[in-house]
């Protein structure tokens, strides 16, 4: 097993201060599953003042919607969705308590904006790998809106589920060059 920084979610400011772009991390603890459409239904559910299904303070929230599992299996393949897709309410969910987002690729202006103010990261990890991954998964269950199939929200039991701290809480980046992010 790679050696990285333990994160133990619900995490907290100086949890997420400690981390540096390009550092390999290892999550242990719940996270939480969210793509697209579960997005829009959490901003939705904020702007109306309504319940969150799982407390955003702290949290991690996993770019996947996993395939079926295999018997004897937790979860099917558990890759990273592109984090881009997430970009447009990604600020929300930070500027309300979200610490940690797991994806792939690039993130917008806004977002290393939105990671800078309110003291959040975006975790990479290596897409192609969601059948690696899933074995980090101990435990699953679907939390909130069902009717999203494998997109609907889950609750992830994780040990050692590897990432890489793409963008940090300065607004450093593993993308970076040259000063120029891209």
């Amino acid at each position: 097993m790679p050696e990285g920084k333990i994160l133990k979610p619900p995490l907290n400011n100086r949890d997420i201060k400690a981390l540096n772009a390009g550092e390999l991390v290892l999550l242990r603890g719940t996270i939480y599953t969210a793509r697209d459409m579960a997005h829009k239904r959490l901003c939705r559910s904020i702007d109306k003042g309504e319940e969150l299904p799982f407390v955003l303070e702290g949290a991690v929230i996993y770019f996947v919607g996993p395939t079926p599992a295999r018997p004897g299996r937790v979860i099917g393949s558990a890759g990273p969705t592109t984090a881009s897709r997430m970009d447009a309410f990604s600020g929300k969910l930070i500027a309300h308590g979200l610490k940690a987002m797991i994806g792939k690729g690039y993130r917008s202006g806004s977002v290393v904006n939105a990671l800078k103010k309110y003291t959040a990261v975006h975790l990479s990890a290596i897409g192609g790998a969601g059948a690696v991954l899933s074995k980090h998964i101990t435990s699953q269950e679907i939390i909130a809106y069902h009717d999203l199939g494998p997109e609907a929200i889950r609750k992830l039991e994780v040990v050692d589920l590897p990432a890489v701290v793409a963008y940090d809480s300065a607004g450093a980046s593993v993308y970076q060059r040259n000063g120029v992010i891209g």
